[in-house]
């Protein structure tokens, strides 16, 4: 058994979808036999969002309530702790975190925060974990442009498949990118085999989440550069076409007036179960991609994606090379065109059941975490019969 360290950003930030995919990280290793623990740090004042409240600050209750909650659901009560922008310790004790640390094994950054570095310098095995690729990539190239150096982890892994390939313009910045699912523990969810007549195609969404990027003269948009190209879809088929949006600038109205319904991702995706209602409530996910995602064909396949398939919902996302990867044309479809996406759309509507089944499969056999993270493990040297236990 090893000792796991999980870094993120998700007591600062306890939505619905952002509680999702961490939990699958923290019930699948530890289904897998090993002691795992989520250490966030705030890092910087007013660094804590409250969505029931729809306020940032320093207070971070509304953080603690709901990490402690999901994860004692699910038997880890006690397995995380928070550092405030005070130094108050929440949670585990300083002396708990303290003890952790001298025994971990390994530690995943999911995202670059390095809150944890001086901690973690004496770990035997420090992974990043990019969830945003082509974004994580341009980022790294143009601050070596710059003189500033890669910063050190053990190994590099990306949710973008096609990164480090002859498939993606992406750069590299120098290191190897290992590519790696974003998991989904399918033993959580039953699948929905037969949704409502009436269910409606939906995704949960920020439209505009992140700056713009540079790299070769050519910048990289948003979703929100994406969406226009599918705005008729609505007007194309035959049933309810809804986003679940936050974000600046989105254009509500212009949409409804194309036969879109948009709701606030805040209003029905809050919470960890109110993110799932939702999706197991939908005939299937239409989605875009950033635009990075599609111009540099990174491959990438989203967590909420994946927690679709898992509740036998079907997926249809935008063209950025995840079909070399995963099977697509039943359950999965990856469209180019609006007129690909009302196609695939009336396909799922016609034999709803066929693709419901075929989602669930793809999400068992490619995506789960006892699939994804055991091949993780293995490629890190800690596989079930080969773990150090003993951290540092």
């Amino acid at each position: 058994m090893a000792t796991i360290v999980l870094n993120s950003f998700v007591i600062r930030h306890p939505v619905g979808g952002v509680l999702s995919n961490n939990l699958q990280f923290l019930t699948g290793l530890e289904r897998l036999g090993h002691e795992v623990y989520l250490l966030e740090k705030a890092g910087y004042e007013q660094s804590c969002f409250d969505p029931e409240l729809r306020v940032s600050g320093d207070d971070c209750s509304c953080g603690f309530r709901r990490i402690g909650d999901l994860l004692g659901r699910h038997g880890l009560t006690g397995r995380w702790g928070f550092v405030s922008a005070d130094d108050t310790y929440h949670g585990l004790t300083r002396q708990q975190v303290d003890d952790v640390w001298a025994r971990t094994d390994l530690f995943i950054d999911r995202g670059l925060h390095r809150s944890w570095d001086d901690e973690a310098a004496e770990v035997p095995i420090t992974v990043l974990m990019d969830p945003d690729p082509g974004f994580r990539q341009v980022k790294l190239a143009n601050d070596l442009d710059r003189g500033r150096a890669v910063p050190h982890y053990d190994a590099y892994y990306t949710y973008g498949h096609n990164i480090g390939t002859p498939r993606s313009s992406a750069p590299t910045a120098g290191v190897t990118w290992r590519p790696l699912f974003h998991p989904i523990d399918t033993a959580l969810y039953e699948p929905t085999i037969n949704p409502a007549s009436d269910a409606p195609c939906t995704t949960v969404m920020n439209w505009s989440p992140l700056e713009n990027v540079t790299y070769g003269g050519v910048t990289y948009g948003m979703k929100d550069v994406q969406f226009p190209a599918f705005a008729d879809l609505a007007a194309l088929v035959d049933l309810p076409m809804e986003i679940a949006v936050d974000g600046r600038n989105i254009p509500a109205e212009d949409l409804r007036e194309r036969g879109w319904s948009v709701v606030a991702a805040l209003e029905v995706a809050s919470s960890y179960d109110d993110y799932h209602a939702y999706l197991a409530g939908s005939l299937a996910e239409f989605s875009v991609v950033k635009e990075v995602y599609s111009g540099m064909n990174v491959g990438w396949f989203s967590d909420r994606s994946a927690a679709y398939l898992a509740h036998g919902r079907p997926v249809i996302v935008q063209h950025n090379g995840i079909c070399h990867h995963l099977p697509t044309g039943e359950g999965l479809f990856e469209v180019h065109t609006v007129d690909e996406a009302a196609d695939a759309i009336d396909q799922v509507r016609a034999e709803p059941e066929r693709h419901a089944l075929a989602a669930r499969r793809i999400a068992e056999q490619y995506l789960d975490t006892d699939v994804v993270l055991r091949r993780f493990l293995n490629e890190l040297g800690l596989s079930e019969s080969n773990n150090s236990g003993g951290g540092r």
